[in-house]
């Protein structure tokens, strides 16, 4: 206990360790604050992919609607369009 005394008896290992506690603790950008917006970066950077994906999709989609083909079967299978004299049944399993 002595020996470490002697440690804080020096002024400058005194200011350095009170800057250091200082920094990362009591700063406005402290370690809680680093770690709390790497969260949220990554959490973005996940979200940011699904978007990247989803929109890709929808590129594909779109190029697919330029054809009147592929215009009928996208109404038909995902917007569930029909023509006059058809009827549609929708199985849904839970």
């Amino acid at each position: 206990m002595i020996k470490h005394m002697k440690y804080f008896k020096n002024k400058f290992i005194l200011t350095t360790c009170l800057f250091f506690i200082y920094i990362l603790f009591l700063d406005d950008i402290d370690i809680f604050t680093i770690i709390n917006q790497n969260s949220k970066l990554s959490h973005f950077e996940l979200e940011k992919s699904e978007v990247s994906k989803k929109l890709a999709r929808t590129k594909l989609t779109l190029k697919k609607l330029k054809y009147t083909s592929e215009l009928e079967n996208y109404a038909r299978e995902e917007k569930l369009f029909k023509r006059d004299n058809e009827e549609i049944f929708v199985i849904s399993y839970e």
